[in-house]
C-alpha cells in the first residue's frame, strides 16, 4: 500500500521524468508496475544530475505515477467503448428516410415512424428529425456528441450536438381523439409559426381549455410558454407533438 507522503511526492518529478515515463507506458504498458522495474527507474532519477538540490525518488512514487497512469487509461477505454456503443445503437435504427422539415412533418403518423430521432440545433435552439447519424467523438470531461444531419437539409447544415443534452427520440403528432393525452404542466414539441420563420421548440403546456368536439376534429386551445424566450401562445392540436411515453 502506498502511504500518503507518496501521494504528495507525485509533484517531485522533474518534466523530463514524467516525458520519460509517459513514453515508458506507451511502450510496455501494465509491465511498468513491477517494483524491480519502478525501483531501477527510481535509482536512475535519483543519480541524475538534474535533481542535484532536490529530493530522492522512491519506487513506490514511480509505481504509484504508473498506477494512476493505468486507472487513466481504463477510464478513456471504457468511455470510449460506451459511447461507441451508444452511436452504433443509434445509427442502427431506421433513421435513413429523409423527409421534408416543417409543414411536411405534420404528415400521417405512419410516415414519421420512419424517423426515430430529432436533434436540437445550436443556431435556433429548434428540434429536426436525424436522417442519419454521421459519426461521434467523446470530449475531454468524458460526453459524448454525435455528428447528424437533420432530414430535408445537406451536408452544409450537419452539426456536432451533445447525446445527453441535445438527442432523443422523435416527439409524437397527435389525433384530434388523443387530445386528452396533454396535460398541464406537460414538456411538448410546439410548432412556432412566424412571419419570418417556422421552427419546432419545447414548450411546456400552462393552460387548457377543453372543449366538446369529435374524433374529426379537436377545438381545444392549448396555452403553451416557450422554453427558449418564455413567450406564451394559444395554439391549436395540431401544433402540438407530444413527448414519448418512457
Amino acid at each position: 500500500m502506498v502511504d500518503n507522503d507518496s501521494w504528495d511526492s507525485l509533484s517531485e518529478f522533474t518534466l523530463a521524468e514524467i516525458l520519460e515515463m509517459e513514453n515508458k507506458y506507451k511502450a510496455i504498458g501494465d509491465e511498468t508496475l513491477n517494483e524491480e522495474f519502478c525501483n531501477n527507474l527510481a535509482t536512475r532519477f535519483s543519480c541524475s544530475s538534474n535533481r542535484l538540490g532536490k529530493s530522492t525518488i522512491t519506487w513506490q512514487q514511480v509505481q504509484l505515477f504508473f498506477q494512476e497512469k493505468q486507472m487513466e487509461v481504463q477510464t478513456q477505454q471504457e468511455s470510449s467503448a460506451m459511447a461507441l456503443k451508444l452511436f452504433v445503437d443509434l445509427s442502427g435504427e431506421d433513421s435513413s428516410k429523409p423527409l421534408e422539415v416543417m409543414q411536411k412533418r405534420k404528415g400521417t403518423v405512419e410516415d414519421l415512424k420512419e424517423l426515430s430521432f430529432e436533434a436540437r440545433s445550436a443556431k435556433d435552439y429548434a428540434w429536426y428529425d436525424v436522417e442519419t447519424f454521421l459519426n461521434y467523438r467523446v470530449l475531454c470531461n468524458g460526453e459524448l456528441e454525435v455528428r447528424v444531419r437533420f432530414a430535408g437539409f445537406d451536408k452544409a447544415e450537419d452539426e456536432w450536438v451533445n447525446v445527453e443534452t441535445a438527442v432523443r427520440e422523435r416527439s409524437i403528432p397527435l389525433e384530434p381523439s388523443e387530445c386528452g393525452m396533454v396535460n398541464i404542466g406537460d414538456l411538448v414539441l410546439c410548432y412556432l409559426d412566424r412571419e419570418y420563420y417556422q421552427l419546432y421548440c419545447d414548450a411546456h403546456v400552462v393552460d387548457i381549455q377543453r372543449q366538446t368536439h369529435d374524433d374529426k376534429g379537436c377545438t381545444c386551445v392549448f396555452v403553451v410558454c416557450y422554453d427558449h424566450d418564455y413567450s406564451e401562445e394559444n395554439v391549436s392540436l395540431e401544433r402540438i407533438c407530444r413527448r414519448p411515453i418512457t
